[in-house]
């Protein structure tokens, strides 16, 4: 039988969700709704005439061939940057874990990152890689590797996610180790009782475990990459060298703000959206199922 909850007024529950309604509608759905009806409009830069043009903005956009590239360099980096950050809170939530010393200070460490702005944190690797003073950057071009994520692409595109992966490791580690310290100890007792390795116990029992933790944290990890991470790369590289490090956010941000390209920034805005909304579903429709929750 189940229980549910009886309010003694029938419009209580209503008013205690209204703020929340109220900040959703106010802060997504009314600036989704304008995104979307700015979408069909095209402006002259000064804002003076308006013309409504249907899905031209749209046919545009999905026609240039720099819009495509964006595509590609989002798709490498949100997956470059979801691999890398979970990969190394998982990692670093297993070895904390563990009854070490110091590891109520090495968890403290760990969180700090995550306190940083964006901007913060790309300005502080872009001193630690950068070709002349920083200290990797100088010992990578000591090493023969000829380091300037000023002028090469590829090593724009890994500054931009190791400074964006930094910044995130910090959530995560503290998701990955709430969930691996819910786990009974019982279970992890009688897995070593029964002779289970240090490796067999987290592939079989800890990870699947913990799998309601990775699927939330692999959906806020993808968000981060798509929304999140502008400030990095306007801090960092400008979207350069090369348009190697232009997003889909950034080329929004620069068709719209900077080129004043209104209909079509908010074509591509409406497709960003679209495009996210459409990976969170497929990962809830290929992944929740193989979610066990306790």
């Amino acid at each position: 039988m189940q229980r549910r909850v009886i309010f003694p007024n029938r419009l209580l529950p209503y008013l205690l969700l209204l703020p929340q309604l109220a900040i959703t509608t106010i802060f997504f759905f009314w600036p989704a709704s304008q995104a979307i009806y700015q979408s069909l409009l095209r402006q002259d830069p000064f804002g003076l005439r308006t013309k409504f043009v249907f899905l031209q903005n749209f046919q545009s956009v999905l026609s240039d061939p720099l819009y495509i590239e964006a595509i590609q360099v989002t798709a490498i980096f949100s997956v470059s940057v979801t691999l890398f950050v979970m990969t190394l809170a998982l990692l670093f939530a297993v070895m904390a874990d563990r009854q070490i010393r110091g590891a109520q200070a090495y968890k403290t460490l760990l969180l700090w990152p995550y306190a940083l702005a964006p901007a913060v944190a790309a300005v502080l690797w872009g001193f630690i890689f950068h070709p002349s003073i920083g200290i990797l950057g100088k010992l990578l071009n000591g090493l023969g590797l000829r380091w300037d994520y000023q002028l090469n692409g590829l090593h724009a595109l890994v500054l931009i996610v190791v400074a964006s992966s930094w910044k995130q490791i910090a959530h995560n580690f503290l998701f990955f180790l709430a969930g691996l310290q819910s786990v009974p100890p019982a279970i992890v007792e009688a897995a070593m009782i029964d002779g289970a390795s240090a490796w067999k116990l987290f592939r079989k029992i800890l990870f699947p475990l913990i799998s309601p933790t990775t699927f939330y944290l692999m959906t806020i990890n993808m968000v981060f990459a798509f929304f999140e991470t502008f400030g990095v790369i306007h801090a960092l590289t400008h979207g350069g060298p090369g348009r190697a490090t232009t997003t889909l956010m950034y080329k929004v941000y620069m068709d719209g703000y900077v080129n004043l390209n209104l209909g079509e920034s908010a074509a591509q805005s409406v497709i960003l959206m679209a495009i996210v909304s459409a990976l969170v579903w497929l990962q809830f429709r290929s992944m929740e199922g193989k979610v066990h929750y306790a």
